[in-house]
């Protein structure tokens, strides 16, 4: 099995880990869609990762790229209302970042893509209590966590679903902006984001297979950085 063929695997097997745990989590995302949107949010999301499983399964030895650009397809066509192109059609895009194989510096642009199409798609912005509110402290770590902190992926990966965490957890306090919840006012005030907490569960899922991958046992970090030595330390150590 060549790397692009083992990548691809990897990513069916997160697809099938998403698909079980969204599933899992159905009646409950529908009680947090019920509180402030149509309490649809669970059985479109349970329903549009089923298929997006089978679609996965029944491909002939793919690539990550060719993974993930079925997986959005099949979701912008079973998940119903806005979630299916928010989720979906910005999946197809940022598939386009995996051409070249699944690396860290492929991986952090493909989530760059992603989150840029989401916050096309919806509109929305951090504090509108959204997706958007878990995806972007998710992507923003995970890629200082690369590009700057120069941590090892799975690492990386695990500091970005602390953030996201920490982003659903933000969603309670604040008033829906965008989407069904925003007609709700300030009575929106309390509800944590069903979409939002979606997303926490996709990244707990991609670090759980990402982990089992690897052979590893999944990092127990947070999202800050590593502490840097300031000017003076530097200094006093040379």
């Amino acid at each position: 099995m060549s790397d692009g063929d083992s990548a691809g695997a990897a990513v069916v097997a997160v697809v099938e880990a998403v698909a079980a745990r969204i599933e899992a989590e159905r009646s409950h995302l529908t009680e947090l869609d019920s509180a402030i949107g149509d309490a649809d949010h669970g059985g479109n999301m349970a329903r549009g990762w089923a298929a997006a499983a089978d679609a996965a399964r029944d491909l002939d030895d793919p690539d990550a790229q060719t993974v993930c650009k079925t997986v959005g397809k099949t979701l912008m066509s079973e998940v119903g209302g806005a979630s299916g192109p928010l989720f979906g059609g910005s999946l197809v895009f940022a598939s386009a970042e995996l051409d070249d194989g699944l690396t860290p510096e492929s991986a952090v642009a493909f989530a760059e893509t992603y989150l840029e199409k989401v916050q096309d798609r919806g509109d929305a912005t951090v504090g509108d209590q959204t997706v958007v509110d878990a995806l972007t402290p998710a992507v923003h770590t995970f890629k200082k966590s690369i590009e700057t902190d120069d941590l090892p992926p799975l690492e990386a990966l695990a500091k970005a679903v602390d953030a996201a965490e920490r982003g659903v957890a933000f969603t309670v306090p604040i008033r829906a902006k965008k989407g069904r919840a925003s007609y709700l006012g300030w009575r929106s005030v309390g509800h944590q984001d069903p979409g939002a907490t979606s997303v926490l569960y996709i990244l707990e899922e991609v670090l759980a297979v990402a982990a089992e991958q690897m052979d590893a046992a999944v990092p127990d970090v947070d999202a800050t950085s590593p502490t840097i030595p300031d000017d003076a330390d530097s200094e006093d150590e040379a």
